[in-house]
């Protein structure tokens, strides 16, 4: 048995908690179909054989402890039992932590001190040691059903999958746009990805990078599936912005319909926004000027989760989740990149750049 815990749920309204609960439980039965899952007020346990490592990449679930179940009235005898089978006939330090959950004649702290008396009794060389016990033993005491347990493992945290809704996500497959992707699920959002195929621009090799990091993060949102659109609209607008001298647009306008593209799949989906894995001012295109002209390509909102990171923390970050090694795998970089992108770009240049491209293309397509 399982005993999984829970944070931020149990800070919303009834409705919304229920709500949230039932998301929390669906999402479980989906990842680990061969456990029986139930759940109680501030917890949810689990029982079967579980995978712990996907137990860690459900989000809502900030910890969790495989555990034994006894009744009330067999604690004292349940609890020695429990401690030698499992930790003290070794150690020579020991703690014990006891939580309570409902109405009884007894507090917390006096049931600890009971408890501690007893396994004393029991093991006379035994002390006890709060800061830095060679052993734990925990208790959590619910109405008349006692949980006994050694160990408590970390989970993802956040928010049950799906309960904000979905997001579409602009997705290269480098560094940063899983990252946001990643930390826009765990705040609740089911992820879309969409990897815009440059035409002549991009690379099979980039391709395939994105697809790996799809497969690496598919650990957290199981149904995730990578969109591709091939798009040659750059192709025709670079070659206009060389003859005009507007190369160093390239770029901008290059996202610009990375975002009108991703705005589109999201209302074909139902999704309430566009996530992209933009840094302040670690590259060209990510100055404040040019995510200031980026923005008013799209209707709906942009997402920036990575917006205050530097490229060491988003690094960081992907190796704890498992997506950094599919990331730097060799791919070839866009060919469309300027040796010199502008910078500070103002948004009436560049809607007049996409007003006149506008017309020198349909001028030459007829």
């Amino acid at each position: 048995m399982y005993l999984l815990r829970y944070s931020e749920i149990a800070l919303k309204s009834p409705p919304v908690r229920r709500r949230w609960e039932d998301v929390l439980v669906a999402n479980l039965q989906k990842a680990l179909p061969g456990c029986r899952v139930r759940k109680g007020w501030g917890r949810i346990w689990l029982e079967g054989d579980v995978d712990h490592e996907r137990l860690k990449r459900i989000f809502g679930i900030v910890s969790f402890s495989e555990c034994e179940l006894c009744s009330l009235q067999d604690l004292d005898s349940s609890v020695l039992d429990y401690c030698g089978r499992t930790c003290l006939d070794q150690a020579e330090t020991f703690a014990l932590r006891l939580r309570r959950v409902g109405m009884h004649p007894f507090s917390s702290q006096q049931k600890t001190v009971e408890l501690a008396d007893e396994i004393l009794e029991r093991y006379p060389g035994l002390k006890v040691d709060l800061k830095d016990p060679e052993a734990t033993v925990y208790v959590e005491i619910r109405d008349e059903d006692c949980y006994l347990y050694r160990n408590v493992i970390q989970g993802a945290g956040g928010l049950p999958l799906g309960v904000e809704g979905k997001l579409v996500a602009l997705f290269s497959g480098g560094i940063d746009s899983p990252v946001a992707a990643w930390m826009m699920m765990k705040r609740g959002c089911k992820i879309i990805p969409l990897y815009v195929d440059l035409d002549s621009f991009s690379s099979e090799s980039a391709l395939k990078r994105a697809e790996t990091v799809v497969d690496a993060l598919r650990a957290y949102q199981p149904d995730l599936a990578l969109r591709v659109v091939r798009d040659d609209y750059l192709k025709k607008a670079r070659d206009v912005m060389r003859e005009e001298g507007l190369e160093n647009y390239t770029c901008l306008i290059c996202k610009r319909r990375m975002y009108c593209l991703a705005e589109a799949l999201a209302k074909e989906v139902g999704a309430k926004g566009i996530v992209t894995g933009e840094s302040l001012g670690q590259v060209a295109s990510q100055t404040l000027d040019n995510l200031f002209v980026l923005d008013s390509a799209a209707s709906m909102p942009i997402y920036r989760p990575l917006i205050g990171f530097d490229k060491v923390e988003s690094e960081k970050l992907a190796r704890r989740i498992g997506t950094f090694q599919a990331s730097i795998a060799a791919a070839e970089g866009c060919k469309a990149v300027p040796q010199k992108p502008a910078t500070k770009a103002r948004l009436d240049r560049v809607l007049k750049i996409e007003d006149d491209l506008k017309s020198l293309m349909e001028v030459l397509e007829t």
